[in-house]
């Protein structure tokens, strides 16, 4: 009987690992296709597209890509990335720690409802706001600069708030007690105690506002109007013109280098970004 529980348990294993398997090739293959285009000309994409390997491998399109258009380099596009995305993430997860502490760890007079107010800004979709949004930021005067794009990180984000306080309400008050009668403020509380406890909680939100704001494609659209100015996200947009030929293996090429920061951010810190997600702090 044992015997028969071990055959039926292998069988179940194989058979778990092989759809996972063939799931996960169906779910990569385009990806893989992508990256495989990019060092194919434009002809043998489509003439070829059924298969996956090229004929002969050639960087031509990277070294076509990389000049840009109308005398802008993909170098300065993945500048621009670079600083938005930079700027964005760090003024995100300061910003979400310092409201997740208040929320977590302070009492203030309307706490639920402002907690309330914090969860229902994080239901509400983007084009909802869209519009609002940008007639406030163009009687600004912000329209056409980073302003609209990079500001509004700084004033939190209602994903990371929530993820913060979930974990800063897991770390034992004993702590804070200990803190105080030490002579220790609120603030250096926050900063000697809570921040290095909530590492994993910082850098899942540091790797998913970077993420979020390197592929952001709409709020460039929206605002920025220099192509000195735009982002990889939407400078990629500029290989396609329905009106004349497209230069695909240009643009798979770009899309390619594209996704190398994200990857490497996702192989260096993916113990963090596990951790902030499958545990919620510091058990008392």
């Amino acid at each position: 009987m044992k015997t028969g529980y071990k055959e039926k348990r292998m069988i179940f294993t194989v058979t778990y690992h092989v759809f996972t398997f063939f799931f996960a090739c169906v779910m990569i293959y385009p990806l893989a296709w992508m990256i495989m285009s990019s060092f194919k000309n434009t002809n043998e994409i489509f003439r070829t597209a059924a298969n996956l390997l090229p004929e002969r491998f050639s960087l031509e399109n990277y070294r076509v890509g990389w000049q840009g258009f109308a005398g802008y380099g993909f170098g300065n596009f993945f500048k621009n990335s670079f600083y938005i995305a930079g700027v964005s993430t760090a003024g995100a997860v300061i910003s979400s720690a310092i409201v997740g502490y208040g929320f977590a760890r302070i009492q203030f007079k309307f706490k639920g409802f402002w907690f309330s107010c914090m969860l229902l800004a994080m239901m509400l979709p983007f084009q909802v706001i869209m519009i609002p949004q940008y007639i406030i930021f163009n009687k600004l005067g912000w329209v056409g600069s980073y302003l609209p794009l990079i500001l509004p990180q700084f004033f939190g984000q209602g994903f990371f708030i929530f993820l913060n306080i979930q974990f800063i309400k897991g770390i034992p008050y004993d702590l804070d007690e200990a803190a105080r009668m030490d002579g220790c403020s609120i603030y250096s509380i926050f900063i000697q105690i809570i921040l290095p406890l909530i590492k994993p909680s910082l850098v899942t939100s540091a790797i998913f506002s970077f993420m979020w704001r390197w592929d952001d494609f709409l709020s460039a659209l929206l605002y920025l109007s220099d192509p000195l100015k735009y982002p990889v996200s939407y400078a990629l947009k500029m290989f396609s013109d329905p009106t004349a030929g497209s230069d695909w293996g240009a643009m798979f090429a770009m899309a390619t280098l594209s996704l190398v920061p994200i990857f490497l951010i996702f192989l260096t810190m993916q113990k963090y970004l596990v951790e902030g997600i499958a545990s919620t702090g510091i058990k008392g």
